[in-house]
């Protein structure tokens, strides 16, 4: 039964690329190895020494630190954070899968924050960050801003971005190159010289910048090869070429001496002795309770990671259903009653304890098993409600991933609400990220804006000669909600809507009419929506604002 627990794969390796590639899934079975199977434009510019306005709302105030099991802001309140995983920069195109797609990078951010997710994982490998490293798989016509950037630019553009809608950002270093997921943290090609060094380039480059707010050091360290000739990450087990526990202490105390601001993520391995059991050899000692890749931190108690600053470490499991691998706790007769045990075993009991918090880094499932949903559900409560729960970032918003699909439908708009309302109880939203989607007090239907109307903001973008994009921010300042909200303006004679985001444009002449979009129909009280759009034509700022039938004022 041991040994059937190993056959685990690496569902990150199965996100799908442009080019359909089917990444290899790991499987092992009774000792046999067997392959077969995954914004600001100013942050660009000032880089490490931008200090950006702190976030607020669901992710609290300044850089975060750790107390027991909680996760506070500079202010001593508790954080939770429950996000979404957006990958991409991890694989051959070096930047955020969905950037082809027929929406905007800004659209996709705000929607995962109209939705109720406050922080975003962002998988990458060293590839990445590279000198002359291209990113490639971007609509040079909904996302013209991202043409020519490098895969650092483009992730300064989304950090930036996502710290205006009051979101966190966690950067997760998933694989050495985009080729694939390793079992160590290093390779011949990727030594760990070069992982600690592009952790310290990042940390200096986003020093300041208080929407990082840290570093998940490495992805789903695993085991290989069989005991007692096991070559994989371990834990606790001593050897520095294989000790999980100790290589993060290394790493993590690297960053902390250049940002001694940010948490440290340390996710688990998947069997302490860092090899796979085999059953055929008589030895029961060399047999052991293996969980998922990433997922196993029952060693941490024992042998917790050590870092030099204290407050900053958050352990990191992952936790899959039957779509990721059958394991065989799925099956077994008390299911679901005997899930709870597992997940105190793997991890739950670090948050128990009171000994350190947990951020489940991944979780996710197709829902084509009914037993999936179930899982998902426990899964969920096991992590509590409200503001004291573990915090979570959900695998994926990209529905291209191979063993789970997403959050997103194939369309790369349309929300899988089978999902997203599991979830949804469970979300604290950003400042910025609209009302609390989990709130059940009914909303005023309005016209318009309500009686006071509403006021409005502009911002020129860029501007290029025949054409121009900028950002019209329009706040309801009224007593009720406009449900669902329209805003309508001018545009310069001769201009013309070239793409919009953050609703539905239309135009008649010089007249623009944008309908609120299906994921985000209200406009509550005190609420703006920021209308990005790219045009055609002489610049200038959009005149005889309204939202409904009332009037803005500038």
């Amino acid at each position: 039964m041991t040994a059937i627990a190993n056959l685990v794969w690496e569902r990150s390796q199965n996100d799908v690329s442009l080019k359909g590639e089917q990444m290899t899934q790991l499987r092992k079975a009774f000792g046999l190895l067997a392959a077969a199977v995954v914004t600001a434009s100013s942050l660009v510019a000032f880089g490490a020494t931008g200090q950006v306005a702190a976030a607020a709302g669901g992710t609290g105030t300044g850089y975060l630190h750790t107390s027991g099991n909680k996760i506070l802001d500079s202010t001593g309140a508790t954080v939770r954070l429950t996000g979404i995983n957006w990958f991409g920069m991890e694989t051959d195109n070096k930047t955020f899968h969905g950037l082809w797609s027929s929406r905007t990078w800004r659209q996709q951010l705000d929607q995962m924050a109209q939705l109720g997710y406050n922080t975003l994982r962002v998988p990458f490998s060293d590839d990445a960050l590279k000198p002359g490293a291209t990113a490639t798989g971007i609509n040079d016509y909904t996302n013209p801003d991202l043409v020519g950037l490098s895969p650092l630019q483009i992730l300064d553009k989304v950090i930036g971005y996502a710290g205006q809608k009051g979101m966190r950002v966690i950067l997760d270093r998933h694989r050495p190159t985009s080729a694939g997921q390793t079992a160590l943290w290093y390779t011949a090609g990727v030594p760990e010289s070069t992982w600690i060094n592009d952790w310290k380039t990042l940390a200096q480059h986003y020093a300041g910048n208080t929407t990082v707010i840290g570093a998940d050091l490495h992805n789903e360290p695993h085991a290989e090869g069989t005991n007692p000739a096991a070559t994989g990450a371990c834990w606790g087990c001593g050897d520095t070429a294989r000790d999980w526990r100790l290589a993060a202490e290394r790493a993590g105390n690297a960053i902390l001496g250049v940002q001694p601001n940010w948490l440290i993520f340390v996710e688990g391995v998947s069997c302490p002795s860092g090899g796979l059991s085999n059953v055929w050899d008589g030895d029961p000692s060399n047999d052991e309770d293996c969980g998922w890749w990433g997922g196993n931190l029952s060693k941490a108690g024992e042998f917790p990671v050590r870092l030099s600053v204290p407050g900053r470490l958050v352990y990191s499991p992952h936790e899959y259903a039957t779509s990721v691998y059958n394991q065989p706790w799925f099956s077994a007769p008390d299911y679901p009653a005997n899930l709870t045990a597992i997940w105190d075993h793997y991890w739950g009991y670090l948050y128990k304890q009171n000994i350190a918090p947990l951020m489940m880094g991944e979780f996710g499932t197709t829902l084509a098993n009914p037993v999936d949903k179930v899982w998902l559900e426990k899964l969920m409560a096991y992590t509590g409600t409200g503001v004291n729960g573990i915090s979570f970032t959900y695998w994926s918003w990209n529905p291209n991933s191979g063993d789970t699909g997403g959050i997103l439908n194939d369309d790369w708009t349309t929300v899988n609400q089978a999902k997203q309302s599991i979830l949804q109880p469970y979300l604290i939203p950003p400042a910025g990220g609209g009302p609390d989607p989990t709130s059940t007090t009914p909303t005023t239907t309005t016209s318009g804006g309500g009686t006071g109307g509403c006021t409005t903001a502009w911002k020129l973008d860029n501007s290029w000669q025949g054409g121009f994009q900028g950002t019209l921010t329009v706040t309801n300042i009224a007593a009720s909600a406009a449900n669902p909200w329209t805003v309508v303006f001018t545009l310069p004679a001769g201009a013309t809507i070239a793409s919009g985001w953050n609703g539905t444009f239309t135009q008649s002449g010089t007249t623009v009419t944008v309908s609120a979009p299906t994921y985000s129909p209200s406009l509550g009280a005190g609420a703006a929506v920021s209308l990005g759009f790219t045009a055609n034509g002489p610049s200038g700022a959009p005149s005889a604002v309204k939202l409904g039938a009332a009037a803005c004022t500038a």
